[in-house]
């Protein structure tokens, strides 16, 4: 679609002294540059749904979040550009559009907002509840939360048409896993995909495999792509949006020395698991790929 365009999304090389004496390459996909509210990944998990939207003559897409989703804002923000409508149900039923500045944002570009109750946003992974709220809004596309669906794992797979170069490492923060999966269906056999789950106890692989499978639809296959996926799960920093001094010194000290924005959230955390496995020897002579998935309005 002629308005999701992804020029700004640069490739930056990085240059850190134990890099260059080691013959590593890091490169970092600036998908943070995109769009200020439609951030990163957010970009590529919508760009599909969006046309499915529009194709099936929808009055606008219904999904989920938290106080500050950054899924919600995007979704809000797309919506308006392509002239959707959008509801956002939000966890929190004491909240309202005036709460923070993320529901602020959402509002002002159009988004319904509807609070709901932490019981009812806990079965949002149970089919019933979401068949209750298609029904609820039948003229509406829903989309799960964080854009976590078949046609978001497609558009996040497009970022390697926007790589020229061999990578043999590509590190990822991960939430829904979206992102990460369309990066591991994308990529070469030979690349490891590098995952960092922003949730702490979050199980990986099992949460990648049903999404993997609408695509792939054999299990042994997704059993062979899951082998190269390496999990960092202690880069949370005590778990979802929970920050340390050490994570605020380590975000600081990125953007002086190597000029990389990162949120607290998730690139943060994520950059951090990548810095600490360059400290291996495997890492020597390699290219290594930074996906940044944006959230710094947020982070």
């Amino acid at each position: 679609m002629s308005r999701f365009q992804t020029e700004r999304s640069i490739l930056q090389e990085l240059q850190f002294p134990d890099w260059e004496k080691r013959s590593i390459r890091v490169l970092v996909k600036r998908d943070d540059l995109i769009d200020p509210f439609v951030s990163g990944n957010k970009w590529r998990k919508l760009k599909y749904i969006i046309e499915l939207a529009l194709h099936q003559q929808r009055l606008g897409i219904v999904t989920l979040g938290g106080a500050y989703s950054n899924h919600l804002l995007a979704t809000a923000a797309a919506c308006e550009q392509f002239g959707l409508k959008s509801i956002g149900l939000v966890r929190g039923e004491e909240l309202t559009a005036e709460s923070n500045e993320n529901l602020q944002r959402c509002a002002a570009m159009g988004m319904d907002l509807r609070f709901i109750s932490r019981d009812e946003y806990s079965e949002r992974y149970e089919k019933e509840r979401q068949e209750i709220w298609k029904q609820q809004h039948p003229d509406y596309l829903f989309v799960p939360e964080g854009g976590a669906t078949y046609h978001g794992l497609i558009g996040c797979q497009e970022i390697w048409t926007e790589i020229n170069e061999p990578i043999d490492h590509v590190f990822v923060a991960q939430g829904t896993t979206t992102t990460s999966c369309g990066l591991l269906l994308g990529s070469d056999e030979k690349t490891t995909v590098h995952v960092v789950p922003a949730l702490k106890g979050f199980d990986s692989l099992e949460e990648m495999r049903p999404l993997l499978y609408q695509f792939l639809i054999d299990s042994e296959l997704v059993n062979d792509y899951l082998n190269r996926v390496v999990i960092h799960s202690e880069a949370h920093f005590g778990g979802y949006a929970k920050a340390t001094n050490e994570l605020i010194e380590f975000i600081g000290f990125c953007k002086r020395t190597l000029d990389l924005p990162l949120d607290r959230v998730y690139t943060g955390k994520a950059f951090y698991a990548l810095m600490k496995a360059l400290e291996s020897e495997e890492f020597d002579g390699k290219t290594v790929l930074f996906v940044h998935t944006g959230g710094l309005i947020n982070g």
